[in-house]
């Protein structure tokens, strides 16, 4: 059998690839070399994150990613867990960006700028500092470890997408694969390899410089009951979002964390808090940039995570009930990669730990270009 389009890597990329194809009418196989979803992709927040993202494509991606989001999660059986994102600005000059950010006449759209007396009213779990709270209603987020899964079975279900787990790709020739179960045959072929930068096509990655990122995540069990609404992020999240960063607002914000928190800065911390259904919380991240990542976890990068959420939440006691690692890939100067190393064979890796908020966008983008 001929397939119309091989794709390579069952994380949340090859799915929406998978997606933007079957709705189109193609058939479609998807190969991965696990059995089961192990990835970048259930080791996040599953945060289908739109503010904040870089203006313009990115944006744009994020936007219609998490409208695909809404639509197929019902169909998926996969729950919404929370709607919307509360930045809270600790500082005057965090407080600066978010109002500049509101002011934007693309990414501030739908935004509320809150004083420190609104939030609170609005957000009761708001018990530290606040200079401003910017609320923003286009944010969402599911149970990662849980969602990729219901995906995978729902497009194998609902759209007849096959699967082949367990399964290595070896090499990508045009119009077929060559794989440790045999050769497959496919019109068009999509390679998502995510952080694997040797099997498939090392030497394009190399060409465009993508590396390595390592983050660390934890679960925290509140001691006392706790509802978030939404997801949470803090100052440090305005000058890693190109959204808030590339705003001229941002430079006077990062020259005083640098001054206050340069070692959040090195680490490339910074506070995401999200909620899952038993009440307990995901909290991250930290980004150490490499090559060759080694497995162990920094508890002093730890610490900063939680210095963070101390600031916004000191009232709340907790249990760390779990620690893990994730890898991505990454790049310094492009969110995405989308190359041609073959004749209708695509290579695409979001280089920018952007897989959840703009993933289904961007198979949408390949797909329609593959076809045209």
């Amino acid at each position: 059998m001929t397939y119309d389009i091989a794709i390579v890597g069952a994380g949340i990329l090859g799915l929406a690839h998978a997606l933007a194809a079957s709705r189109r009418g193609l058939s479609a196989i998807v190969i991965d070399r696990d059995q089961r979803a192990v990835g970048a992709s259930i080791r996040n927040f599953g945060f289908v994150t739109v503010t904040g993202q870089q203006n313009g494509e990115c944006w744009r991606r994020a936007m219609r990613s998490r409208d695909i989001w809404e639509e197929i999660a019902p169909q998926a059986g996969i729950p919404v867990l929370q709607h919307g994102l509360a930045v809270v600005a600790r500082r005057p000059e965090a407080a600066t960006v978010l109002e500049a950010f509101r002011n934007h006449p693309v990414m501030g759209e739908g935004c509320e700028l809150l004083t420190p007396a609104q939030g609170r009213d609005r957000f009761p779990w708001i018990t530290g500092e606040a200079e401003a709270v910017l609320y923003s209603p286009h944010d969402r987020r599911v149970e990662s470890r849980e969602a990729i899964p219901r995906l995978a079975q729902f497009l194998e279900r609902a759209h007849g997408v096959t699967f082949r787990r367990g399964v290595a790709v070896h090499a990508v020739e045009t119009g077929r694969l060559v794989t440790s179960e045999g050769t497959v045959d496919a019109t068009r072929i999509v390679v998502c390899p995510g952080d694997d930068l040797a099997t498939l096509f090392p030497e394009r990655l190399a060409h465009y410089g993508v590396h390595r990122s390592k983050l660390q995540m934890m679960r925290l069990k509140p001691l006392a009951p706790l509802k978030l609404d939404c997801a949470v992020m803090t100052d440090l999240s305005l000058v890693r979002y190109l959204g808030y960063s590339e705003l001229p607002e941002a430079a006077p914000l990062l020259a005083r964390l640098r001054r206050e928190q340069p070692a959040h800065l090195a680490g490339g911390v910074h506070l995401i808090a999200v909620q899952s259904a038993d009440g307990t919380l995901v909290v991250g991240d930290t980004h150490v940039y490499g090559d060759t990542m080694d497995p162990f976890s920094d508890t002093t990068l730890d610490e900063l995570v939680l210095d963070e959420f101390r600031a916004v939440f000191p009232h709340v006691g907790y249990e760390v009930t779990e620690r893990w690692l994730g890898t991505y890939a990454a790049a310094h100067d492009r969110l995405v990669l989308i190359d041609t190393p073959l004749d209708r064979v695509r290579l695409v890796v979001v280089t920018s730990g952007t897989g959840a908020s703009t993933s289904f966008a961007i198979g949408e983008d390949v797909i329609q270009e593959l076809c045209a």
